[in-house]
């Protein structure tokens, strides 16, 4: 008896054991690619834009009657601290990778788990693309990537409607994808577009110490590591989810 109670037990946490292994799985080597790729296209943009960011003169203080309006207004702090170059960075950001990837594989595990069946790395493929668009696409629209020096709307304003955009897309998509009418469709359009109608946040006056074009290949750089990152992890979910089945 206590042998049948063992399985038994093992048997009702399965589910939820399958779940967190495929996504510990699929987003320790989707992780540590991510990792790779942003070595070579991103992280040398980076430290490109951080030296300017240095060069750059610092801000007068600004007048007592404009104290109020500025404080509104995001800068990055030159004193705040960032971890050393060469082994510490790349430590940091393997692990920021690593528990980023297997955080949104297990959001695709749940996705995988309310949509039935056994996916193929096919589906997963375009499981990850519409993570791409939920998580990335959207919300570039309105808050492209940033670099070192780059004034932006405080922190609480610009993750609160990159929430918004990201709910109102992920819910248009499901809509438009396995809605059974043409009014679900229609529905998730409006909700495609309706966090774009309020105006991300933006900050009193637009400065970058980097340059036009150093700006241009971060942000090319990063919407292509993205889609990298997430048609592999959508793939390697779909893949460890069938397999510990």
């Amino acid at each position: 008896m206590p042998l049948t109670a063992e399985l038994a037990g093992r048997s009702a946490r399965s589910p939820f054991s399958r779940l967190v292994s495929a996504a510990v799985a699929a987003g320790l080597l989707a992780g540590l690619a991510l990792t790779a790729v942003q070595m070579v296209a991103v992280t040398p943009i980076i430290v490109k834009a951080e030296v300017f960011e240095d060069a750059a003169p610092a801000a007068p203080a600004p007048p007592v009657a404009h104290v109020h309006a500025d404080a509104h207004e995001h800068h990055h702090d030159h004193a705040a601290w960032k971890p050393e170059d060469g082994a510490e960075r790349t430590l940091f950001t393997v692990l920021a990778d690593v528990t980023m990837a297997v955080g949104y594989g297990l959001l695709l595990c749940a996705a995988l788990t309310l949509r039935g069946g056994r996916p193929t790395w096919r589906q997963g493929v375009l499981w990850g693309a519409a993570g791409y668009l939920v998580v990335f696409v959207a919300p570039s629209l309105g808050l492209p990537p940033e670099l070192p020096g780059t004034s932006a709307a405080p922190v609480g304003e610009r993750q609160l409607w990159w929430m918004m955009t990201a709910a109102g897309t992920a819910a248009g998509l499901a809509l438009i994808a396995f809605g059974r009418s043409w009014l679900w469709a229609l529905a998730g359009l409006v909700l495609l577009g309706a966090p774009h109608l309020v105006s991300a946040p933006q900050p009193l006056v637009h400065t970058s110490a980097a340059p036009e074009d150093l700006v241009h290949a971060f942000r090319l750089a990063s919407a292509c590591t993205n889609a990298v990152f997430w048609l592999v992890l959508g793939a390697l979910t779909a893949f460890f989810f069938k397999k510990f089945e």
